[in-house]
């Protein structure tokens, strides 16, 4: 069974594209050769002109996905790692398709990343949205993933989930906008949304990505020493301490 499903869908003559992450078992939790995978499939759909809508969704019911699977994090070198996922998200949201994300459930870490780098979002009312870090692993986000988050959230919300390490619920993040809809129906809003951007014009939504992705790049650059910040962050002791707690299954005692 695959980590990843890849689907075109019928229904809609293949001009919709469904991927699915496929480890119900560790709340649909990234291994480096899923990010490898996504990063070869965006860009392979980069040059796509007959697909129109992604959805990415979780299996299982109980997660979009919850980050990274640790073990698999830990065996990397996490700094040219971390460059490596920016690169995945870097490809997606240069999309020229309309990319969804259809959350239910748990939606945290890489998961919220990938999330915050679609275009738009759909959840249910029991997902949850964050970056819980500060009371996990004791690591830090890079830059252009929390500017992201911080674009779509707003910053006073991605604050709160990154200072506080709460989860907001889903009917908080449609209040700043985070979300299109929160519904129980969650695959009759999905259908309804893809069926309303199928007929719309092309050049409109590859301009008007186009011209997003821009801003984006000019208001959230990477700024110069994030190699060496991150560096610094994952050779200290408070990752070494959510490591180990990790490992342990314990509670971290941060320094």
């Amino acid at each position: 069974m695959t980590d990843l499903l890849i689907e075109r869908r019928p229904a809609w003559d293949g001009r919709v594209v469904e991927v699915t992450f496929n480890r119900p078992e560790k709340h649909n939790a990234f291994t480096r050769e899923m990010y490898q995978e996504l990063r070869a499939l965006f860009l392979e759909l980069a040059g796509d002109a007959t697909a129109k809508v992604v959805v990415l969704r979780g299996a299982g019911g109980r997660a979009f996905a919850a980050g990274n699977d640790i073990e698999d994090f830990l065996a990397q070198d996490q700094v040219p790692y971390e460059a490596e996922i920016r690169s995945m998200f870097d490809a997606l949201f240069a999309l020229p398709q309309v990319t969804i994300a259809a959350v239910d459930g748990v939606c945290v870490g890489g998961g919220l990343a990938i999330a915050t780098h679609c275009d738009l979002r759909l959840a249910t009312p029991r997902s949850r949205f964050g970056y819980p870090i500060a009371r996990t692993l004791g690591n830090a986000l890079s830059s252009p993933v929390l500017f992201r988050c911080a674009a779509v959230f707003g910053e006073s919300l991605t604050r709160e989930m990154l200072l506080t390490a709460r989860l907001a619920s889903a009917e908080r993040a449609y209040g700043v906008g985070a979300l299109l809809a929160v519904t129980e129906t969650l695959e009759e809003d999905l259908a309804d949304l893809v069926e309303s951007i199928l007929p719309l014009s092309s050049v409109t939504l590859r301009t008007t990505k186009s011209q997003l992705a821009f801003r984006a790049a000019r208001l959230e650059p990477v700024p110069e020493g994030e190699e060496a910040l991150l560096r610094e962050v994952y050779g200290g002791p408070d990752f070494a301490e959510g490591v180990r707690a990790f490992l342990a299954k314990e509670k971290p005692a941060f320094s």
